[in-house]
């Protein structure tokens, strides 16, 4: 039987878990993989590939690397390859018309949302922010708009109390490459036929901001646990210490509502157990944090550094 012609289109970490898995199915052939251009990494800024030609350079998979989707070298090019299937994850362009007509099958994306909610740039990032109890990964056909194509598959997980995004992330990105190589064959076969999204129910995720990651202590702990859990590891929910001079940055990375009230960004006790701040409703204990340019330490750690006491003020 012949294999599946499919051009993968994708290119970070999430990206290269779902090209390894269809690159893993006999019955698929990747006869091309495209990805964004080599970008600056590290202190040295020297140009380094995505995840996804990384992985693609170890099985000697043919890569594409065109600054624009809509480039007209890169579309003939496509159209040369004549792929059955295009398979989407996180490219990090939209895709036009001239590629979504292109194959029989035309093109399948892997989104981390249970579309129609969380159409976007950050599914992951935003259902942890708004203390979502689940979430999960749907396979979409799809077409011109903001992820607004019909939707193929989906499966759910529930979002843990000790997820942060980037546990989220890893655990959605292993979901969503085994449910797309599942779903390919029976939607190949017309067994499986895309459904429009529901009018009713959907939300966007708009891309991360840095000045997100500020804390406003006004706010109910909760708010502000699913803040430092949604925002690991950028931009990181951070404050600072304002009783210091030159009051210095703090990136909180783990911490825990409790309930305790006491006034909005005033330290109530530190203890072995960490750093306990008083919020708009409860309070928030801190149990691993970091001052802008040091390293990451426990509450208790970093009391030895900072003398912290009960009135100090965060802000």
């Amino acid at each position: 039987m012949a294999r599946l012609r499919i051009v993968f289109m994708g290119t970070p970490e999430l990206a290269r878990v779902t090209l390894q898995a269809l690159a893993a199915e006999d019955g698929f052939q990747i006869i091309a993989v495209v990805t964004q251009p080599d970008k600056p990494k590290g202190r040295d800024l020297k140009l380094g590939p995505s995840p996804v030609k990384e992985f693609a350079l170890t099985r000697q998979l043919p890569v594409i690397q065109p600054d624009r989707a809509r480039n007209d070298q890169f579309l003939i090019a496509l159209r040369d390859l004549q792929p059955e299937l295009v398979a989407v994850a996180a490219y990090g362009q939209i895709l036009p018309p001239t590629i979504l007509d292109l194959p029989q099958f035309g093109c399948l994306n892997v989104h981390t949302s249970l579309l129609p909610k969380y159409r976007g740039a950050a599914p992951i990032q935003r259902a942890i922010l708004n203390d979502e109890a689940e979430t999960g990964v749907t396979i979409m056909k799809m077409d011109a708009g903001m992820d607004t194509g019909a939707i193929v598959a989906q499966e759910r997980t529930p979002i843990r109390p000790q997820d942060t995004s980037e546990t989220l992330h890893d655990r959605l990105a292993q979901i969503g490459a085994a449910l797309l190589v599942r779903t390919i064959p029976d939607y190949v076969a017309g067994t499986l036929e895309p459904r429009p999204q529901p009018a009713e129910g959907a939300t966007h995720a708009p891309k991360i901001t840095k000045a997100e990651g500020l804390i406003d202590w006004n706010q109910p702990a909760r708010s502000i646990w699913n803040r430092v859990r949604g925002l690991v590891p950028w931009p990181g929910a951070y404050t600072r210490l304002l009783d210091k001079p030159a009051p210095p940055l703090i990136k909180i990375w783990d911490s825990a509502p409790v309930e305790r009230q006491g006034s909005p960004g005033v330290i109530l006790e530190i203890d072995d157990a960490g750093i306990m701040v008083g919020c708009a409703r409860d309070s928030l204990r801190i149990l691993s944090l970091q001052r802008e340019g040091g390293r990451r330490l426990t509450a208790t750690q970093f009391q030895t550094g900072y003398s912290l006491k009960p009135g100090d003020r965060l802000g």
